[in-house]
């Protein structure tokens, strides 16, 4: 991991490695910004104070070494980056985040711009953070409850996902009969209403653009007068019987003319005038055949047109247009029958409902019957490692209650510590101290990694409040957990930071006008040295780095 003007660091790298990573450092060296930097590639929130005082921007970037295919190379390629293979099923995901000092950001995953939601998704696969902060959130019954659902594993998961099940198929039947039931006056209502309409339509049976014929009929009918006067004129003038000569006698008598003589040229223009006298005469009887039907319609006829289209226009009115009242022949048709089985729909719902209801009933007695057995287990292991962790009397149990019903069940999961024989187990935000909670963490951390191993664990002063043998019982614990994870502490105890396999430094610099930080690696003499300076705040005392070596000796031992 890499930092740049972030808090008191100006430029430093971060050689973590695999295993268990110290990070140590003087008082207002910069520790923190470690983990605050770890924090922001984890997708937490962002604050434009991190960065160093005359920067415009911190950034933060870092490589994980992930599985080249499963959910977190998934979950980047979503987000449209990838992964780097590096061989063996394993590949570098390289993650990016920047903060300016007006409070901007940007992220970066698998070497594309992301939202930093994007992030967040990640850390939940591959980080648990600890921190004081975090040592709280252990109080909560929820994280109690979760611990408790990640030590029971592949049992209580699956008891789990088999309630989640049955929880949503019960909740929907719920839902949807309630609302069935709430809503039926008005149902009831709505269907009255459709079926009224549906009569109206039916008896006035319209017809597809039976509306603009009728508007053409009444206007014709209207104008009847006016337009036969028309037509008998035009008819009169192309086969009239009066003195006056009309066009298809005209054109009768132009056609004999040309007949008379014999020219070719003239045969063809007689040959046309023939065509016109036969289209003249389709057109006069076409015109006789339109004057015998104004002939026969009357005001009658136009009192039925306009009274059909006066009741096309109520269903117009209603309904919006034409078209769309006929199609609700159709569909209304479906929704009145909807409607109309109300009562066997609620009967069929309420059986429904009183089926899914059992199938909870029994997915939650199984999942409470797996967690009761889990949590038995958990407290014997805890109370197992609490003993070596300088807590000898101390008893944990995990107590499994009836409690109100949500989709992660009906159980409250309680964490109950008796610090010393005799005590009345009680919940751990009232049992325990800070550095007793310190240990009941990390106990709970170590026995559920034996059955779901995660990543990477960081540890944000875990061992506050602790010292002398329970801190080196910490230590030997963090060693422990880092064979299956890699671990990061930000520790200010040497008990801690000797077994870790990898010891960072946080070196603090100051020039008068601008404060630095540098990370190192420690080893040889540099590392016995910031050992004594933990153990007495004297790097170069004798005593202290006599201790320091004798509790470096202790990871050897430990290996």
């Amino acid at each position: 991991m890499r930092l740049r003007d972030l808090g008191v660091i100006a430029e430093a790298t971060l050689p973590i490695g695999p295993g268990f990573t110290a990070i140590t450092g003087e008082t207002g060296a910069g520790k923190t910004m470690v983990v605050t930097g770890l924090g922001l590639l984890l997708g937490q929130r962002a604050d434009s104070g991190a960065v160093r005082a005359g920067a415009s921007q911190a950034t933060v970037d870092g490589v994980w070494i992930v599985p080249e295919d499963g959910p977190v190379a998934e979950r980047v390629r979503e987000a449209g980056g990838d992964v780097e293979p590096i061989g063996d099923g394993r590949a570098e995901l390289y993650v990016g985040r920047s903060i300016s000092s007006e409070g901007r950001g940007r992220a970066s995953v698998g070497g594309r711009a992301a939202p930093a939601g994007v992030l967040a998704d990640l850390a939940d696969e591959l980080v648990v953070v600890h921190g004081q902060s975090d040592q709280l959130r252990l109080r909560s019954a929820a994280a109690q409850r979760d611990a408790l659902d990640r030590f029971g594993g592949e049992a209580v998961q699956s008891a789990r996902e088999t309630y989640r099940r049955a929880y949503e198929r019960w909740r929907t039947v719920d839902r949807e009969l309630s609302q069935l039931t709430e809503d039926r006056d008005a149902r009831a209502r709505e269907a009255e209403e459709l079926r009224a309409q549906l009569a109206e339509i039916e008896q006035a049976a319209p017809q597809p653009g039976e509306d603009a014929e009728l508007i053409a009929r009444a206007e014709r009918l209207a104008n009847a007068e006016e337009l036969r006067l028309a037509a008998a004129s035009a008819h009169d003038a192309l086969s009239g019987d009066g003195d006056v000569p009309d066009a298809g006698s005209l054109l009768a008598e132009a056609r004999r003319a040309l007949e008379r003589v014999h020219d070719p040229a003239l045969e063809d223009l007689a040959g046309q005038l023939a065509d016109l006298g036969y289209r003249v005469a389709d057109v006069a009887a076409a015109l006789a055949g339109y004057l015998a039907d104004l002939d026969e319609s009357g005001p009658h006829e136009l009192a039925a047109v306009e009274e059909r289209r006066a009741v096309l226009s109520a269903l117009v009115r209603t309904h919006g247009s034409l078209e769309s009242a006929i199609e609700l022949l159709d569909t209304g048709s479906l929704r009145l029958a909807e409607l109309d089985d109300d009562s066997g729909r609620i009967e069929r719902l309420a059986e429904e409902r009183d089926a899914a209801a059992s199938a909870l009933d029994d997915a939650a007695g199984a999942l409470t019957a797996a967690r009761t057995e889990a949590a038995g287990r958990l407290g014997a292991a805890v109370t197992a490692e609490l003993r070596e962790l300088a807590m000898p009397d101390a008893r944990l149990e995990v107590a499994v209650t009836s409690g109100a019903e949500s989709a992660s069940g009906r159980d409250d999961v309680a964490i109950l510590l008796a610090p010393h024989p005799g005590a009345e187990p009680r919940p751990v935000s009232r049992g325990a101290s800070g550095g007793e909670l310190s240990r009941v963490m990390l106990a709970i951390e170590v026995v559920i990694a034996a059955v779901d191993p995660v990543p990477t664990f960081v540890f944000d002063e875990v061992d506050a409040g602790i010292g002398g043998a329970a801190a080196i019982e910490v230590g030997r614990r963090l060693a422990r957990l880092a064979r299956s994870s890699q671990v990061i502490a930000v520790t200010h105890l040497a008990q801690v930071a000797a077994f870790a396999a990898n010891h960072l430094s946080v070196v603090k610099a100051n020039d008068g006008s601008v404060t630095a930080s540098d990370v190192r690696r420690l080893e040889g003499a540099e590392r016995e040295a910031e050992m004594a300076r933990l153990l007495s705040g004297m790097p170069d005392s004798d005593a202290a780095l006599t201790h320091a070596r004798e509790l470096l000796s202790l990871r050897t031992d430990a290996d």
